[in-house]
């Protein structure tokens, strides 16, 4: 059987309007699974910061800061940290550790205003996708004011998302 021009044509149109329809998909699919990690552990640990605020009143009503944890930001792959990593005091206390393969560096850090008796806090989440040097940093914010309940403030600052 011998292959006309015009069935080459239509195959070629055909496998062009797949692609079309693909690609754009595949790379929405792609961005959001890049994005799933920070926007799923951020939520993570909020979620426990409000449960530690709401058991707990005045400067201690939050736990306290932590740095950057692991020190460093995972550069253009998924790291497995070593064992320890997630151990400090206050990661323990807000139910928050690693122990899989994650592209992103996390950190908590939290404020207390002894004059209105208002407790802040901002968990991030750094991460160098294509290893660059350039950060995509998600942030959440959240506060407790002296007898209040916790809260999450709303939305998420977003910067470089998937740089």
């Amino acid at each position: 059987m011998r292959v006309t021009v015009v069935q080459i044509a239509i195959g070629v149109g055909i496998g062009g309007t797949l692609l079309c329809i693909a690609v754009p998909a595949f790379v929405a699919n792609l961005r959001a699974s890049k994005m799933s990690e920070p926007v799923s552990n951020l939520g993570q640990i909020v979620e426990h910061a409000i449960v530690y605020g709401d058991k707990h009143e005045g400067e201690t009503s939050l736990p306290p800061s932590v740095e950057l944890t692991p020190k460093d930001v995972p550069k253009a792959s998924a790291i497995v940290d070593a064992k320890g990593t997630w151990d400090h005091l206050t990661w323990r206390a807000l139910g928050f550790g690693l122990a899989e393969a994650h592209s992103y560096a996390y950190q908590y850090s939290m404020t207390y205003d002894p004059a209105s008796g208002k407790s802040s806090f901002e968990v991030t989440a750094h991460g160098d996708l294509d290893g660059d040097g350039q950060l995509s940093t998600f942030s959440v914010f959240g506060e407790k004011q002296r007898g209040g309940a916790t809260r999450a403030l709303p939305g998420m600052y977003i910067d470089r998302e998937v740089e």
